[in-house]
């Protein structure tokens, strides 16, 4: 369905505004139109989606995705999972395998669909992985919904001790003591070192499980036709309910907004202090001030004439493939960041969607995405070390470039205001930070204004296309209206007298 772009001053009252329409805030608007609110979308960019969208970034014919490629939680979310998108357009491709770990060796650790397949790929580690994931793969869906999201008490409590005391550990630490060889220890730490941190620090573990959980029982898609294709469907569904979304609107200030009863803002703490910072007390602005960002990211995507020639065959078959070598290797790159220096030898996300997707390129071309982490607002051109990581393990890749196109921490933050520094996670994932974002409240994502709520990922649960902060945000906005006295957070004196919301 098309987007609306009616002029902003002759919008009606609404019941709901919000702010921002990535995954959370669309996901926010989609819970509140659901409990038949009339909700209004605003968007400063001229298209939709924040972290989900795709374009032709390097050559016609080639669609890349913007931000984010991959979607482990597209099935996982319990709040996705609940929405009919595939009704409304969304399509998803499986790789064969989710995710590859080449190693120069030879060896490829490989994160496949079944516990017993990924478990044959790592040698004399194979029950050890077992013993480490499989307990928790059958009741996966109450351990995310225990877990993701802000903190509770679990309703699953020995579930969630049980996957607490191997999640709050450092992945380093939960490598050396589950593994014995390279392959599944490097598996591991790559995909802990998702969380843009040092690898030494406690609870990096927590990431690289839940996301290999997520690649066991959903898998690690892609999105038929790029990634903006999830955004419009997310908001297909969202107008299929009344609700409403107007494109290239950027907000100054909470007193443009026009009435409502609640406003979700899909902002980040500094985004919020420049809209809002004159009605926040002194006490409540100067603890947002203090949010800390995470490390940045800098990434590539190529134009290519053919599919990247990786040494082992099996790094084919993954829609993802996470390059640095070792355990040691990779805890080196990620623990450059906590010395604010740029890795040398960077560990590398690799996404090859062309390979499944073949609307992504031309017939018999291909496109490839990678990033690596830097500390955040670096300014080192790292072209060259990622390419020759990729290089690495796929001799002959530099001579199928075609074109790249380079985005660096500045230009993350240029094309969504979130990303500051090119902070794609929205703020550090760190213990201290990852339920008390953006400050530590009862509600993570009530404010002192009456009826503003936040609902970025600086919000729990974090970063990640799951439309979880939105969901949670817009319940936690429900309960605490459901005396029917909201207020005008557009700053006007009066308040408007309505039915209970929930």
């Amino acid at each position: 369905m098309p987007v609306g772009t009616e002029p902003r001053h002759t919008s009606p009252r609404y019941d709901a505004v919000v702010v921002g329409s990535g995954p959370n805030g669309l996901g926010a608007a989609i819970t509140l139109a659901r409990e038949g609110l009339s909700v209004l979308v605003i968007e400063a960019a001229a298209t939709i989606g924040g972290g989900t969208r795709t374009a032709e970034l390097t050559l016609p014919g080639f669609r890349h995705d913007i931000c984010s490629a991959v979607h482990p939680f597209a099935t996982a979310s319990p709040f996705l999972k609940s929405l009919p998108l595939a009704e409304h357009g969304l399509e998803l491709v499986h790789p064969l395998a989710p995710l590859a770990h080449p190693l120069d060796d030879g060896r490829t650790a490989m994160l496949e669909r079944s516990v017993e397949a990924t478990a044959r790929s790592l040698g004399p580690d194979a029950d050890a992985y077992t013993r480490l994931i499989g307990p928790f793969v059958e009741s996966a869906e109450e351990l995310f919904a225990d877990l993701i999201g802000p903190l509770k008490v679990p309703r699953h409590p020995m579930l969630a001790t049980c996957f607490g005391m191997r999640a709050i550990q450092p992945a380093t630490a939960l490598a050396r003591g589950w593994f014995a060889d390279e392959p599944a220890r490097a598996l591991l730490a790559g995909l802990a070192a998702h969380a843009i941190l040092p690898l030494e620090l406690w609870s990096t573990s927590a990431i690289g499980l839940v996301l290999g959980l997520a690649g066991h029982v959903a898998g690690w898609p892609v999105v038929r036709g790029g990634s903006q294709n999830l955004a419009k469907a997310l908001a297909s569904f969202f107008q299929s309910l009344g609700g409403e979304i107007v494109t290239g609107w950027r907000v100054d200030s909470l007193a443009e907004l026009p009435p409502s009863r609640v406003v979700m803002l899909d902002i980040g703490p500094r985004a919020f202090l420049r809209i809002a910072g004159d009605r926040l007390p002194s006490g409540y602005a100067r603890r947002l001030g203090r949010f800390r960002q995470g490390a940045g990211a800098f990434k590539l995507d190529w134009a290519l004439a053919g599919p990247i020639p990786w040494k082992s065959s099996e790094c084919a078959r993954a829609g993802t493939v996470h390059l640095g070598g070792t355990l040691d290797e990779l805890a080196a790159s990620e623990g450059s960041l906590g010395r604010g220096e740029a890795p040398e030898r960077p560990y590398v996300l690799v996404s090859q969607p062309s390979l499944f997707d073949p609307t992504r390129a031309p017939e018999g071309q291909h496109t490839g995405w990678a990033y690596c982490h830097v500390p955040n607002g670096s300014t080192v051109d790292m072209t060259d070390r990622i390419e020759g990581q990729v290089e690495r393990f796929a001799p002959g890749f530099r001579d199928l470039i075609l074109a790249r196109h380079v985005m660096r921490p500045a230009d993350f933050e240029t094309y969504n205001a979130n990303y500051v520094g090119g902070d794609i996670n929205g703020g550090a994932q760190d213990l201290r930070q990852l339920f008390t974002r953006p400050v530590a409240r009862i509600v993570p994502y009530s404010t002192p204004i009456p009826g503003v709520f936040l609902c970025s990922s600086s919000t729990p649960p974090g970063g990640g296309v799951h439309g979880l902060c939105g969901y949670y945000a817009a319940r936690a906005a429900l309960r605490s209206h459901r005396n029917g006295a909201l207020l005008l957070p557009s700053g006007q004196d009066q308040e408007i007298p309505t039915p209970p919301l929930m």
